[in-house]
């Protein structure tokens, strides 16, 4: 079918309908409940000791009530320590246990934290990795970024302090409520009653926040994709002095993402005086209702113990409140990062892989039909023999589906209909290690990653000897500068190849894809960055290198194709000529005439 680019697209809205919503919140407790399942022990665990450690915690004001009302008064009466000693001893057992059990907990807990993100960590990573082109050239890599980072981020802020919050603030509470209406029923009825008002305060700063925290991730993510792209394209900004542009784009970006944090922090401004309100109402019926009951002859360490109930109760509602804050920040970070882990590849694996050891290098395409999108297409119905061994040149005007070829034979796309193949197997039912051994592409971003010259060299082929390294380089004429550089070959290149020149950097890249020795060979303007005598000295090493293997070059230098055993001329994804190179040159056609008019330029 038609390449489209689907799935994440979509996702960087801050409105949804409910059938989206649904259907992403279940996605997102499905990534959930997968990171969680392999823990399942360890949350057993940190369950059964925050149990623990909360009756502990709990047990103090019913401990006090106790000593108030039996233990003190046989100490007044009868000079009787025994009741007192032991209600102290206790209340230190109680309290000491239970600070253990929470510094064991807070352990268990970060161990569990760490355990889903490094997990989660891997599996966007690896699965980022896996995705087609077609993702990563529509998903702009800041987006890529804000995913790893600051989305990663949020949800562990909600795994580290979040939900430690929720789950002890929810079990004190619970355990608070039934110590209260075994102490004093009458005062837990009034904190039941209490719960009416406080259960819509929470339903409203919980709908009106999730709104906020979704549209705070959705800019969030934007100020980082305006960041990277700025840093990343800095050339190009200092060149166009794009600086004014860019710093008023970043500065309403910027704004967007202060005015959405105030609209956050006036909701929770709004919500902890209002929290406060219910609490010291309930506190004073408590006390008022305690304090009539206590002329009928209740007795005073009831009272105190049901105000500190009351008062530990309402204590942790803040901690769930701020629960809620990194819980809405972290399920609009988990819908972004569910939402990439959902994206399928749009050029998948075959199920059944056929294995091709010793690839010839004869490539053919069958009727195949392309496009982009399903407005545009791009190739039709195109049929083209390459047989092996043979290196030919794909020359027209930008547009005319040269690249797109190249791209299919290197299957980082598949056809929309047809076949290519690769010695008789069709390129979607190839093993993809032989996929990657036969056809290699050299493109004109030429990109070394961090390392030392030999390791970019090796990447092909990471058990290449340092010899056959250095064989690779002298081919293409990369040797001479390699050694000039400070450690030779074991010069680290900087930042995406800082230490070295454009050109420097292609030849680079030449050695890479010589080293690797592939079937089939694919230059994809791969010579623009060279100067002429670099360009001259590539073109000598090719004609050695590419005398027994498959080639395809794409150059708008016509020199280029010089050495090429067939020139095919593209226009509007079909070839309107085909034959050797001297015999277009000396005929009336479209090539004819791009030679003279290069010929002229270098008059």
């Amino acid at each position: 079918m038609t390449a489209t680019v689907t799935g994440t697209q979509g996702e960087d809205r801050s409105n949804y309908t409910k059938e989206e919503s649904r259907s992403i919140r279940q996605r997102s407790l499905r990534l959930l409940g997968s990171l969680i399942t392999p823990l399942r022990a360890e949350i057993v665990l940190t369950a059964l000791v925050l149990v623990i450690a909360t009756a502990m915690q709990v047990a103090g004001p019913a401990l006090i009530a106790y000593g108030l009302n039996k233990a003190l008064p046989a100490v007044l009466d009868e000079g009787d320590w025994t009741q007192t000693i032991g209600v102290g001893v206790v209340f230190l057992i109680a309290a000491f246990l239970g600070s253990a059990l929470i510094g064991w907990y807070a352990v268990l807990t970060a161990r569990i934290t760490q355990a889903v993100l490094i997990d989660l960590r891997k599996r966007v990573f690896l699965h980022t990795q896996r995705l087609s082109l077609e993702f990563h050239e529509s998903y702009t890599s800041g987006r890529i970024i804000s995913r790893q980072t600051s989305d990663l981020d949020s949800i562990r802020e909600l795994l580290d302090g979040g939900l430690n919050q929720l789950v002890s603030g929810v079990l004190f509470g619970i355990f608070t409520l039934g110590a209260l209406l075994l102490v004093d029923w009458q005062s837990g009825v009034i904190l039941l009653l209490a719960g009416i008002p406080l259960v819509y305060l929470m339903r409203w700063f919980y709908q009106r926040s999730q709104r906020v925290f979704r549209e705070s991730r959705v800019i969030s993510a934007k100020v980082i994709v305006q960041f990277v792209e700025t840093m990343t394209g800095i050339r190009a900004v200092k060149a166009f002095r794009k600086e004014p542009r860019n710093d008023e784009a970043f500065q309403k970006v910027a704004g967007d993402y202060r005015d959405v944090n105030r609209r956050s922090m006036l909701l929770f401004g709004t919500f902890e005086p209002g929290l406060m309100a219910v609490a010291a109402l309930t506190l004073a019926i408590v006390v008022l209702w305690g304090g009539i009951r206590m002329t009928n002859g209740l007795e005073v360490g009831i009272l105190l113990a049901a105000v500190l109930y009351v008062r530990n109760f309402f204590a942790p509602m803040q901690e769930i409140a701020m629960f809620l804050n990194s819980y809405q920040s972290a399920t609009a970070a988990l819908e972004k990062v569910s939402g990439v882990l959902e994206e399928v590849p749009t050029v998948p694996d075959p199920e059944k892989p056929v294995d091709l050891w010793e690839s010839r290098g004869h490539v053919r395409f069958d009727e195949v039909t392309f496009g982009y999108s399903d407005e545009r297409t791009i190739l039709p119905s195109f049929s083209l023999d390459i047989p092996a061994g043979q290196t030919i040149a794909l020359v027209g005007t930008t547009g005319a589906g040269k690249s797109t070829l190249a791209k299919l034979i290197s299957r980082f796309y598949d056809p929309s209909k047809g076949k290519v193949t690769l010695d008789g197997v069709d390129l979607r039912d190839l093993h993809p290690k032989d996929l990657r051994r036969a056809i290699v592409m050299v493109t004109q971003e030429a990109y070394l990653f961090s390392g030392t010259v030999a390791d970019n060299i090796a990447l092909g082929k990471p058990d290449a000897t340092l010899e056959e390294i250095r064989a690779a380089a002298r081919a293409v004429g990369a040797d001479a500068f390699i050694e000039a550089l400070p450690d030779g070959y074991n010069s680290d290149v900087n930042k995406r190849g800082g230490r070295v020149s454009a050109g420097q950097r292609q030849l680079i890249s030449f050695a890479r894809a010589f080293l690797a020795d592939p079937a089939v060979l694919i230059l994809d303007e791969a010579t623009a960055s060279l100067d002429i005598p670099s360009e001259r000295l590539i073109q000598d090493a090719l004609q050695t290198l590419l005398a027994d293997r498959t080639a395809i070059i794409i150059a708008h230098r016509l020199s280029t194709v010089a050495i090429a055993d067939r020139v095919l001329v593209m226009e509007h994804g079909r070839v309107i000529e085909d034959d050797a190179p001297d015999v277009l040159i000396n005929g009336t056609g479209k090539f004819a005439q791009l030679h003279a008019a290069w010929r002229e330029t270098l008059a």
